[in-house]
């Protein structure tokens, strides 16, 4: 069995491991479970795969890759059979004879690798062929990737993952490793129970990714702010833009496309070979920007994607970061850039309250809204809250909005008092209670037709906060709808519209008595963000290079490109952005010159050298 630092220079490419790599892939390969936390990026995928080689290697089996997305597969595999390395998978893509080709390799121990699906792992049938292979002792190791999935408290529950917990009661000695990107101690937890891990060392790399800018800023006029962060910030480059709802992401395609932008939706109410035509473009050509609900992206390997960015709030923090991390997998500079208003936290906390889930769970995830609200809402380093949520201490990072641009707060005590007595006394005056817009007209002193229909300009409040305005009393309203001092109610009309109601919350007692002060950034007109200077090209990689090494780049990337459509796999698949610009860099005449550069595996080195030497040899 060759080490795993041989394997991965000579498979990978690479020289060394990153972080907590050599100890998790050291402890997987003798055998031991484990539950990995590494952000995206980080290298999580090379934790099962250079155990499984190696375990291949000890005669041990094939490896068994647990993976939610036919995407994800496909990717994978065709990276690694690039590198050399015997994998395959089992997905609905394939037909009957495809199938019955790949189990019989993988019984036949053809199969270093085995990618499949969590629905079709548990299948009768599947399950008979891991019978076969454990009879034999040929079942090397089972990885569990996107692993939160497992937790009724991650962010992208799903039923099927639970029942992976049969393969530590039909299989015990084979090792198990799960994966995740994102997990707090409560998911983390749960995956352990839910996957039957009791004695697996957890491995918690930092969830720092440093090289993403984030910014966030209340929503006004989306679609005018979205266009002018993508033109100013990101044109020609990929991104990813997700929305709350699928009309939305229809809107907002539509809008891009219209101003020029290559854009495409994506959402599961699409036709399915529409929504794979989408993916199949964002992943193989350059500067696509994706407009998508949050159906896409788990498991995206896109390593250029530049920015992400929400025009509607996530859920949760847990959310928030996963889909942020799917940029700037190439560790170069990017972006997450999020918009968010009043209505967006009306509609969470409504859709929490009026589940059916019992009130300690509707607790756990109105904490977890709140500390993605309070994130919003910071003042002070954003990459500083979002790693203390996730336990992790950190300096201020000089690099968020904030940190760059600090902002300007204000007192909002006195306009909260006065919104929360407002919403009091309507109750106490009709009986009733009333939405967001109408409050506000009370507090402001407006006397609308309706306000008049209910006599509401009589109340003592009315006009008392004339002083503010309306994007004031919204961030004092979301403050409010964050600490639980103001619920939301859905209210049916007789016609069967629906309207969202606000009514005094648990926690408004001691903010009527002044007791809490409410704190909140100044609200102000949108302003082009201070930024440090960075490199944003659509050849990011190759920003540093002189004229002739990028020149030889351009030509590299040219010829990557027939490559990977020879293959069908994307670009990157072959070789990433980074390995083309340190080959124009090398500027290689041998391949000895080759060996050694970051990506260039001997599997890749043999299949490419040569080509690549008489790409670089090109007359300039």
């Amino acid at each position: 069995m060759s080490s795993p630092l041989s394997i991965l220079r000579q498979v990978f490419g690479y020289d060394s491991f990153r972080g907590p790599q050599a100890a998790i892939i050291d402890h997987v390969t003798g055998g031991g479970d484990a539950l990995v936390l590494m952000p995206t990026g980080g290298g999580k995928s090379l934790c099962y795969q250079i155990p499984a080689i190696a375990r291949q290697q000890a005669g041990l089996g094939v490896t068994l890759v647990v993976s939610p997305l036919i995407a994800l597969m496909h990717d994978q595999v065709g990276a690694l059979r690039e590198a050399g390395v015997a994998a395959a998978f089992l997905n609905s893509t394939l037909d009957w004879p495809q199938t019955l080709d790949v189990e019989r390799r993988m019984a036949e121990g053809e199969t270093t690798l085995l990618y499949a699906a969590p629905e079709r792992v548990v299948s009768e049938r599947f399950l008979g062929l891991l019978d076969g292979l454990y009879a034999q002792g040929q079942l090397a190791l089972v990885a569990i990737d996107e692993a939160h999935c497992v937790s009724q408290w991650g962010h992208d529950f799903r039923p099927e993952y639970r029942q992976l917990a049969l393969l530590a009661q039909r299989y015990p000695g084979v090792p198990r490793i799960a994966l995740t990107a994102t997990a707090d101690a409560l998911t983390r937890a749960d995956i352990l129970e839910g996957l039957q891990l009791p004695s697996a060392q957890v491995f918690i790399s930092s969830f720092d990714r440093p090289n993403i800018r984030y910014h966030v800023e209340e929503k006004k006029e989306p679609l005018a702010q979205l266009l002018r962060f993508i033109t100013q910030e990101h044109a020609g480059e990929a991104g990813i833009v997700y929305c709350q709802s699928r009309k939305r992401v229809e809107e907002m395609a539509q809008a891009l496309a219209q101003a020029g932008i290559a854009a495409l939706p994506y959402h599961a109410g699409m036709p399915a070979d529409t929504r794979q035509a989408h993916q199949d473009r964002f992943l193989r050509e350059d500067g696509i920007v994706m407009v998508a609900t949050i159906a896409f992206g788990m498991g995206i390997d896109k390593p250029d994607v530049r920015f992400v960015a929400h025009v509607d709030m996530p859920r949760n923090i847990e959310g928030y970061y996963q889909e942020t991390g799917r940029a700037g997998r190439d560790g170069l500079p990017a972006d997450a850039w999020m918009i968010y208003g009043l209505q967006d936290v009306v509609n969470q906390r409504r859709m929490i309250d009026e589940g059916d889930a019992a009130e300690a769970f509707k607790s756990i995830l109105r904490g977890k809204l709140d500390a993605l609200l309070a994130l919003a809402e910071a003042t002070d380093c954003r990459r500083q809250r979002l790693l203390a949520y996730f336990g992790e201490a950190s300096e201020p990072c000089g690099n968020c909005d904030n940190c760059l641009q600090p902002p300007a707060v204000w007192d909002g005590t006195d306009a909260a008092r006065k919104l929360l007595s407002t919403i009091y006394r309507v109750h106490e005056m009709s009986g009733l209670t009333f939405g967001t817009g109408h409050l506000m007209d009370i507090v402001r002193g407006n006397a609308t037709d309706k306000v008049r229909q209910f006599g509401h300009e009589r109340l003592s409040t009315f006009g008392l906060g004339a002083d503010y305005n309306e994007h004031q009393l919204r961030a004092v309203l979301r403050q409010l709808l964050a600490t639980q001092a103001v619920g939301v109610q859905r209210v049916l009309q007789g016609d069967g519209r629906a309207f969202d109601t606000l009514s005094l919350g648990a926690s408004a007692r001691p903010l009527l008595r002044g007791e809490v002060p409410v704190l909140l950034r100044q609200a102000s007109a949108p302003a082009r963000r201070a930024r440090k200077p960075r490199r944003h090209a659509p050849a990011a990689a190759a920003a540093e290079l002189d004229a002739g090494a990028q020149v030889r780049f351009i030509n590299l990337k040219a010829w990557r490109a027939e490559v990977a459509r020879e293959h069908g796999v994307p670009a990157y698949v072959v070789f990433l952005d980074t390995t083309l610009a340190a080959i124009a860099e090398r500027n290689p005449a041998t391949l000895a010159d080759l060996a050694g550069i970051p990506g260039m595996g001997a599997k890749r080195l043999e299949a490419y050298g040569a080509l690549v030497l008489q790409v670089c040899q090109e007359r300039i």
